[in-house]
């Protein structure tokens, strides 16, 4: 649930495109993200750090690209947010030790180290190369092509990339019985 929830700004910022154009567009995912994360504390009291990040990146590249009519920043902030998570994967495996996939999941499955770390470096490929993608279709198409992208692609890849996770991870869980 917390997962559709999360996805709602995106969904939000797609109708939006589709009905007006990127400018409103950019508004209502500032809007909702705020929205979102004040839902958020009210509910919790409190707030994930990459949620400040996302809201923080949506104002400043959202907000740049309504001052100056420019829809460069808007689309730049998924692969500077991409970026961000390929870095901070990275930075806290490498330099904290602590390997975030295995934080996230080591509590629910019980994998070899090594598996993690090979979980954890195929997570930081991915953030890269969507960064990379999300530059690409901005750059190479027009701007409709890639608000499709953003909902569409970027969730579908999303989504096939954890299920090849799953299916890799399922071939090293101890079989029942031993």
């Amino acid at each position: 649930m917390k997962i559709l929830f999360d996805l709602l700004p995106i969904v939000l910022f797609f109708a939006a495109f589709k009905l007006a154009d990127i400018y409103v567009a950019t508004a209502v995912a500032i809007v909702a993200t705020a929205v979102l994360i004040g839902w958020t504390w009210l509910k919790t009291r409190k707030v994930d750090p990459m949620q400040w990040v996302s809201l923080g990146l949506i104002v400043v590249f959202g907000g740049a690209t309504i001052w100056l009519r420019d829809e460069t920043f808007i689309k730049w902030k998924p692969t500077i947010l991409y970026w961000l998570f390929a870095v901070v994967f990275l930075v806290s495996n490498q330099f904290m030790k602590k390997n975030l996939v295995k934080a996230m999941m080591g509590q629910q499955i019980q994998l070899p180290d090594a598996l993690w770390q090979r979980l954890n470096l195929a997570w930081i490929i991915f953030f890269s190369a969507m960064g990379a993608l999300n530059l690409f279709v901005a750059y190479q198409f027009d701007t409709e092509t890639w608000v499709s992208f953003k909902l569409f692609g970027g969730m579908g890849l999303m989504l096939l990339f954890v299920l090849a996770q799953g299916v890799y991870m399922s071939r090293h869980l101890p079989k029942e019985g031993n």
